[in-house]
C-alpha cells in the first residue's frame, strides 16, 4: 500500500489478516480524510505473541490509531499497546488513540457489597465460655470489675520468672565472669522453655527454666508446637471474597499512557469519570445526535410525530442520556425501574422492573449507551408491551452483541434495533434477521480527527440544536 501524508498526518490501523479490530470503520475515516491508511504489518508467533511492524516513517508526524474494543478484546488492547510504543520509539510527534469503544469502561457497574477483605483466620474471643468473632461491639481485652483476668503474667509467674532471671544476673557471676553451674540452665530445659513460648505467656511465666519437672515441660511443649502446625478445624471461607471486583479501569487509563499515547479520542463512555483516570486529554464524543437524527427523521413521520411517541430509558443509569433526547425534540419520557434483590434459592439477583410513565398505544424508544447481551433491551421490550405500547425501537450507540444477542434479539418483544458501527456489525446484521439497523459513526471520527490535528475546537460537536 502506497503511503501518502497530508499536513503530516497519518492514519495507522491493523490491516492484517489476524488481530484486525474494524477495518471498515479506518476506510471510511480515511475516505472521509482524503488519506490512505498507513501500511502496518501485524501478525502473531506461534505461541500467541503480538508482533507489529509499521512500513512507513512516523518521525515528527501526527499519528491516530484507530483500534475498537469489541470482539477479541484483549488481543485488540494489546495490538494498540504495542502499535502506540512502536510509534513513540520511531519518533512520532505525537500519538493518538482512536477507540470507538473503550475497553474495559464497563465493568464498573457489577452490582456487589463492599463487606471487607476476606481473613484467613476470623480471630475470636471467649465470651461467657463460648467463642465468639470479633465485632465492633466485642467487649475490649483489658479487665474490669467482675470481668475474669485476661491472658499475661500472673502474680505468682511473675514473681518465679523475676527470681529465676536474678539468678543469672551479674551479682552470681563468679570473680572470672562465668555463672555458677549450679546456676546455669540445662540445655534441653532451655530448648523446651523456648518451645513453649509458643503457647502464650501464661504458660511461658509456669515453664521457664523449670528444673524441677522436665517432662512436664517437654509435654506442654510438644503440644504447642503440634497445636500451632495443625491447621484450623473450624476454617470457613468468606462469603464476601466473591463479591469483591477489581476495577480494570485505571489499569488500562496507565497502560495506555505508559506505552505513550499522547491522545485519546472515544465515544459514549459508559462511565464519563473515566476521563479522570487519565494525565492526557481526553474527548468524549456522543452518539446521541446520531440517535436523535434517527428517531426526527424515520420513525417520528411514520408514528405519529412527537405525540405518538416517548422516550424510554431502560435504567436509572441512563435516564440523563435519554432525557437530553427527549428535551430537544420536545418528547414525553418515561423510565423503567430496575430493583435488584437476591433470590432465597441462589445468590444470583433477579432484577424487578417497574414502569414509571405513560406507554399505552404509543410508539417506545428505548435509548442506552450499550448492548451486550442484550438482556436489559428484550426484557424492557416485554415489559412496554404488556403496558400496551404498539411498537418497540431500541437505540443503542454500541452493539456488542455477544453470545446468544442475535438470537434472544430476534425471539423478543423488539421490532427493530438501532445501532451504530463503533464494532464490526456484518454478522450481526446477517444474525438478527432484518431487525437490525447500522448507523455509519466514521465521519463523526474522522471530523474530529481533522479538528484535532488542525488544532481547531472539537466543541461543535457536541452541539444538537
Amino acid at each position: 500500500m502506497r503511503t501518502v501524508t497530508v499536513n503530516h498526518a497519518l492514519i495507522v490501523a491493523p490491516f492484517a489478516t489476524q488481530g484486525t479490530s474494524h477495518p471498515q470503520l479506518t476506510e471510511t475515516i480515511c475516505t472521509h480524510l482524503g488519506i490512505p491508511p498507513s501500511k502496518i504489518h501485524l501478525s502473531k508467533f506461534s505461541v500467541g505473541e503480538t508482533r507489529v511492524e509499521i512500513g512507513d516513517s512516523v518521525r515528527e508526524k501526527d499519528v491516530f490509531i484507530v483500534q475498537s474494543g469489541g470482539g477479541k478484546v484483549n488481543d485488540h488492547l494489546m495490538e494498540l499497546l504495542i502499535t502506540i510504543s512502536a510509534c513513540k520509539t520511531a519518533s512520532a510527534r505525537r500519538v493518538t488513540a482512536v477507540l470507538p469503544l473503550f475497553p474495559y469502561s464497563r465493568q464498573s457497574d457489577l452490582p456487589y457489597n463492599k463487606v471487607g477483605a476476606p481473613l484467613a483466620r476470623q480471630p475470636t474471643h471467649v465470651d461467657g465460655g463460648e467463642k465468639k468473632p470479633y465485632t465492633f461491639d466485642s467487649r475490649p481485652a483489658s479487665p474490669y470489675p467482675g470481668q475474669e483476668q485476661s491472658q499475661g503474667l500472673g502474680n505468682n509467674g511473675s514473681s518465679h520468672l523475676h527470681k529465676k532471671l536474678n539468678g543469672l544476673s551479674i551479682g552470681h557471676k563468679s570473680a572470672t565472669g562465668e555463672i555458677p553451674m549450679a546456676k546455669q540452665p540445662k540445655r534441653k530445659d532451655t530448648l523446651d522453655s523456648v518451645q513453649s513460648d509458643a503457647s502464650g505467656p501464661s504458660s511461658m511465666a509456669g515453664s521457664y527454666f523449670d528444673e524441677s519437672n522436665p517432662q512436664a515441660t517437654s509435654s506442654s511443649a510438644n503440644a504447642a508446637v503440634t497445636s500451632a502446625s495443625m491447621p484450623p478445624t473450624d476454617f470457613k471461607p468468606q462469603r464476601g471474597y466473591k463479591q469483591w471486583v477489581a476495577q480494570a479501569g485505571t489499569l488500562v487509563a496507565d497502560l495506555l499512557t505508559c506505552a505513550g499515547a499522547d491522545h485519546i479520542i472515544t465515544m459514549d463512555l459508559h462511565d464519563p469519570q473515566y476521563q479522570g483516570f487519565f494525565d492526557i486529554p481526553v474527548d468524549n464524543l456522543y452518539g446521541r445526535h446520531l440517535l436523535r437524527k434517527y428517531i426526527q427523521h424515520q420513525i417520528l413521520p411514520r408514528h405519529g410525530g412527537v405525540e405518538g411517541c416517548v422516550i424510554v430509558s431502560p435504567d436509572a443509569g441512563g435516564a440523563k442520556r435519554a432525557t437530553s433526547i427527549a428535551d430537544s425534540l420536545g418528547m414525553d419520557f418515561a423510565l423503567i425501574h430496575k430493583e435488584r434483590r437476591p433470590t432465597a434459592i441462589h445468590d444470583r439477583q433477579n432484577a424487578t422492573m417497574l414502569l414509571v410513565g405513560a406507554v399505552a398505544n404509543r410508539t417506545a424508544i428505548l435509548v442506552d449507551d450499550l448492548a451486550d447481551t442484550s438482556n436489559t433491551i428484550t426484557r424492557a421490550a416485554k415489559l412496554l408491551k404488556k403496558e400496551g405500547a404498539h411498537t418497540v425501537y431500541a437505540l443503542v450507540t454500541h452493539g456488542v452483541f455477544s453470545g446468544d444477542a442475535c438470537e434472544r434479539i430476534n425471539a423478543s418483544a423488539l421490532d427493530k434495533v438501532v445501532t451504530t458501527n463503533s464494532v464490526p456489525q456484518e454478522d450481526h446484521v446477517r444474525a438478527c434477521e432484518g431487525k437490525l439497523e447500522v448507523l455509519e459513526v466514521g465521519n463523526v471520527f474522522a471530523e474530529a480527527i481533522r479538528r484535532v490535528h488542525h488544532g481547531e475546537s472539537i466543541s461543535v460537536l457536541f452541539q444538537y440544536d
